[in-house]
């Protein structure tokens, strides 16, 4: 089956529970799922109920799509996200970015819990992520473009929008809440990185690394959506020859930082 009828589809089956049009989605990445509380008049719809949609399989992440209001907007969030290191192809890890550009959005954020490479780093800390090293093993866009969904070599000089980075910034810098901005390495998982490649992604320009975002973000761009992605620092893989890094705290680190990120979420929609 075409991949716009799909995506017609899954969105046809969406609107059946949409009150209003949204202007954002929003991804909540590892541990980061509180911000689905933050959502009034929620409808949840689990991802097993959606035409196409793959199952999430990832502790820390929910499975359902949210409709509802953050910062006074309306709003579709993906409590969950998909990976590549789970089976998945590109395409099915990308699907619900095309669906939710087809519901409307303008708008992408994206969350994520990373690895800290910059050694001023500390484990809780915020980057703003302002541009991307893609190290995953394949690529959304391969393949036969279907130009209706976006052009063959899309740019990708600007990947991060500089209007919505400034404008956390701002909110940030309003709640004294501190923040970094970075380079995210993206990776394939689900292992997470040895002290070599550590080492090496910090050398070849890596602030922070992770198991997603990457593939969102060019289909985002692809598809024409502005992007603000934000990084949780969760851990330190550069700095401690003793670390040993496990998923629980991962998840740990990821909720201690939850409440400035919801807030800065928040503010942005309320902005757009």
């Amino acid at each position: 089956m075409a991949m716009l009828v799909q995506i017609n589809e899954a969105a046809a089956y969406i609107k059946g529970f949409a009150k209003e049009t949204p202007v954002a989605g929003i991804i909540l990445g590892s541990g980061l799922g509180n911000l689905a509380g933050e959502i009034s008049g929620g409808t949840e719809i689990p991802y097993s109920d959606i035409p196409h949609f793959p199952p999430a399989t990832v502790e820390g992440h929910s499975g359902k799509l949210i409709l509802g209001r953050l910062g006074g907007k309306p709003v579709v969030a993906m409590a969950g996200r998909f990976h590549y290191y789970e089976g998945l192809s590109m395409q099915q890890v990308t699907f619900p970015i095309r669906v939710m550009k087809a519901l409307g959005i303008h708008t992408l954020l994206i969350s994520n819990a990373a690895g800290g490479m910059n050694k001023t780093f500390r484990v809780g800390d915020l980057m703003i992520i302002t541009d991307h090293i893609n190290l995953q093993p394949e690529h959304p866009l391969r393949g036969r473009n279907d130009d209706r969904l976006g052009p063959r070599f899309p740019d990708m000089s600007e990947p991060y929008a500089k209007t919505l980075v400034a404008a956390a910034k701002e909110i940030a810098s309003a709640k004294d809440i501190s923040l970094h901005t970075g380079v995210y390495v993206g990776v394939q998982g689900p292992t997470f990185e040895t002290r070599a490649e550590y080492k090496f992604m910090h050398a070849i320009g890596g602030d922070a690394v992770g198991m997603s975002t990457v593939p969102e973000v060019i289909v985002a761009v692809h598809s024409g959506l502005k992007v603000f992605a934000l990084s949780v620092i969760t851990d330190l893989g550069i700095r401690d020859e003793d670390n040993v890094i496990t998923h629980e705290e991962v998840l740990a680190a990821a909720k201690g930082a939850e409440p400035h990120l919801t807030y800065i979420f928040s503010e942005l929609v309320r902005q757009l």
